[in-house]
Order: C-alpha cells, then structure tokens, then sequence
C-alpha cells in the first residue's frame, strides 16, 4: 500500500462538522448541548466525509495553487478541467459527453435545489424511491413541490425496484421529475444495466425529467462497474447527471461538482440564474483528483472491500439478529438493527447517549427506514472496531 489509510488524524477544532458541528446538524442543539461522553471520546460514524487523508497528489496541487499567490474570481476557462474529467469517465465508465454540457456548482445539493426550480411548474411533483437521501425532499420541499415516494422492495437485506408502482406514480400528469439515486444512497445498490433501462424507460416515456445523482459512482466494490444512466439514453437530452470528487477523493469542503446537462433551454436558465464562480483551490484540487488519483481510490477501495467483510463478520458474531448485507457501493452500512432497539426512540440520540457513537438512524431518510442504522465506514479499522464493539455491547445488555 502506497497510501496510509489506518493513520488516525485529529479533525476537531478545524471547524469541521464530523468534530465540531454535529450537534447542530443531528440534534438541531446548541453547541451547549451535553452528552455523558466528552467530544474527544466520541465515534463519529455519521457525516458522508472519509476520515483519510486527502491524496496527497491533491494537497501537493493546491499548494502549488497557492504558489500563485492570488485567489481572484475564478472560472474554468482551460478546456484541460473537462478534457481530465472526460478521460475519467471514459475509463471508468466508458462514458463521455460533449463539453458544453458540462457545468460546475459548489455542490449536488445546491444544484438540485436549483434544478427543480428550473424543472418543475407550481403544483407539480417530484417522484423519488425510498429510502432516499433527505436533501431529495428537501430540496423539493423549499421550491414547494410535493415529493412523491416508490418504495424499495426489502429482500432481507438485498433492494430491488418496484417497477409496477413507479410506473403508476410516473403515469401521474403531475409527476415531472424523478430524482435518482445510483448507486443508491442509503442501500448501497449499483443498479444493473437492465434496472437501469427498465426505469428510464419508465420516466422518459410519460415525460418525466430525470436527475441522477451519481455522486458514489467511483466507490464500488472492486468486482462491480458503475454504469450512467445516461449513457443508456443516448438519444434523450432529458436526463441530468451529477457526479463530483468530494466523496471519492475526501473533498467535500472543497464544495465543486460537475453536474452535466444535455438540454440547451435547460442550460441556459442555468447560466442566467446561476452565479457561476469557482474557488480556484477547489478547481485545482478535483483537476488534480481526475488526473492523478487513480491509483489512491484503487487502493481505498480495497481498504473498504475489507472494512465491510470486518463489519459483516463481526455484526454475524456479536449481533446475530441484525439484519446486514455489504453494499455494492459507497462507504456507507446499512443496518437493521430494529430486533434489539426499543419503540419510540430517537435513535441517534440513543447510541450518542448510551455508547459515545454518533451515527444516523433510518428516521433521517425519508420512509422505509425504520429500525435501521447508517454507519460510516470509510474510517481505520481500529476506530471501526471500537465503534462496533460499543453498539454490539450495548445492544446485548
């Protein structure tokens, strides 16, 4: 191994929300907030972010940036930021799309909540599958848009797609846009070429809009292959994809994404309405990432292949009756732990309390989620161990 990903590194006072934000952003407290546990002895298993380090091809970029000694108004005018990302997902994904069509935000989250906007007329909807990431909602909810809800089909652990009911609530004339997620965020699917087709189908053919939020595309287990929705409608200027360096590479501070637009009109709301600025690190930083990380996720998907087959046999040891099965994708575990968990509890506040573990509970994302836990596993094994061996502990008092 090249790179060192069981070094433990501090984070707290660096304004980071893993260390310093979470009881704002879980608990909606004060920063006064107090817990049985001092912060420093606290798991955090929680926020999307990795506990590794940055590439360091990536830090040596942006101190090369800062040689420069100037931090102006910035755009992406060198055509190399596109040529980069295009060779990435042509080797990844054998993928590509024309360099018009790509446009940057400081973020997916931001740019759903513009695209809706720009989407979706008053008292249409929003078709999203669940359990889903909550800014789905969220950002539907703040454009006063209704979101409507397909649930997935639960397997014992294995989720698959409900064709039947989407196709019903796509059939709705309200419906104009499904957001979706692939691979999907919580379950942790990579969707195959036929689910993939089968759904597009589905939308596209009763006029739905299709945002695909790709944003853990490059974090798969090593024996799967993502594949774009878009790259299965090549025709349809009617599907947005978003992907961005933040999760693969540790870089989500850093606030850029690429978010790519076949639809000319569409584009051109975007550029009237959007203030299209870049911070010139950031630009460096995923230029860098594209072009010289291959080998760094290469080896930090290994390293999770194993965190994941550590979790499986420890959960399989110590918490026999949770419900758990490896993702085909993210760093994320997805866990019923329903058998062992009291009725009517917040359950984020229940582990930060009893086991010092800050993780998000099933509640946090939408529907079809109760009982379960989402742990972050992109951390080193030995803070994974401790963080495990509490809940399992505690769950069998």
């Amino acid at each position: 191994m090249l790179y060192n990903f069981d070094e433990i590194i501090e984070r707290r006072n660096t304004n980071a929300m893993s260390t310093d934000g979470f009881r704002e952003y879980i608990f909606n407290a004060p920063q006064e907030m107090k817990f049985p546990f001092a912060d420093d002895e606290f798991i955090r298993m929680w926020i999307a972010d990795m506990e590794f380090a940055t590439p360091p091809e990536v830090i040596q970029a942006i101190k090369d940036r800062t040689e420069k000694r100037i931090f102006g108004y910035t755009k992406i005018f060198d055509p190399e930021y596109y040529n980069i990302f295009s060779k990435w997902t042509k080797k990844h994904y054998d993928w590509t799309f024309p360099k018009e069509h790509l446009v940057t935000s400081n973020g997916i989250i931001p740019a759903l909540y513009e695209l809706i906007d720009h989407i979706c007329k008053p008292n249409e909807k929003v078709l999203i599958l669940t359990p889903s990431y909550a800014f789905f909602k969220y950002a539907a909810d703040f454009n006063n848009i209704e979101t409507v809800c397909s649930d997935l089909i639960n397997k014992n652990g294995n989720y698959e797609m409900n064709f039947d009911d989407i196709e019903m609530k796509a059939k709705d004339e309200k419906v104009s846009l499904c957001i979706f997620c692939n691979p999907h965020n919580p379950t942790g699917r990579v969707w195959t070429e036929k689910e993939l087709k089968k759904v597009g189908e589905i939308c596209l053919d009763n006029g739905l809009w299709i945002i695909s939020d790709e944003i853990h595309c490059d974090l798969l287990r090593t024996e799967f292959k993502h594949t774009p929705m878009s790259k299965l409608f090549p025709d349809s200027d009617k599907i947005i994809t978003c992907m961005a360096p933040s999760k693969t590479f540790n870089l989500a501070g850093l606030m850029i994404s690429n978010i790519i637009i076949p639809e000319k009109k569409l584009r051109e709301k975007w550029y009237k309405r959007h203030f299209s600025m870049e911070n010139p690190l950031s630009v460096a930083a995923a230029q860098a990432a594209y072009e010289h990380g291959d080998e760094w996720v290469r080896q930090l998907k290994i390293y999770l292949d194993e965190n994941f087959e550590f979790t499986r046999q420890y959960l399989e040891k110590n918490l026999p009756k949770a419900v758990f099965k490896i993702p085909e994708a993210t760093y994320l575990a997805w866990i019923n732990v329903q058998s062992y968990l009291p009725e009517d509890i917040d359950i984020p506040l229940y582990f930060a309390n009893n086991v010092g573990v800050l993780l998000e509970g099933g509640n946090m994302f939408v529907a079809n989620s109760d009982g379960y836990i989402r742990l972050n596993l992109a951390c080193p094994r030995t803070i994974l161990e401790e963080g495990l061996k509490r809940i399992c502990t505690f769950l069998n008092k």
